[in-house]
């Protein structure tokens, strides 16, 4: 069985998080909203997790709306 691969959006601040998250759950983009993994670090403490597979809808979503600070692959 293949293992699941991720996406994180990293941003700067919790209510930028917040605001991603509205903006994809508006967009009915699946989401969940972890803590940012301790490898990755991050000022902001939370972060954004989508499947590899929506990543290109999400940075649509989210392109011009909110900022991040940085994508990473799990």
């Amino acid at each position: 069985m293949e293992q699941q691969k991720y996406i994180v959006f990293l941003f700067p601040s919790v209510s930028h998080t917040l605001k991603a998250e509205k903006i994809l759950k508006e967009q009915g983009i699946a989401h969940k909203l972890i803590p940012v993994p301790r490898h990755i670090g991050s000022d902001c403490g939370v972060c954004l997790r989508v499947t590899a597979d929506r990543q290109d809808a999400a940075e649509s979503a989210l392109q011009g709306r909110v900022n991040w600070e940085e994508m990473v692959f799990l």
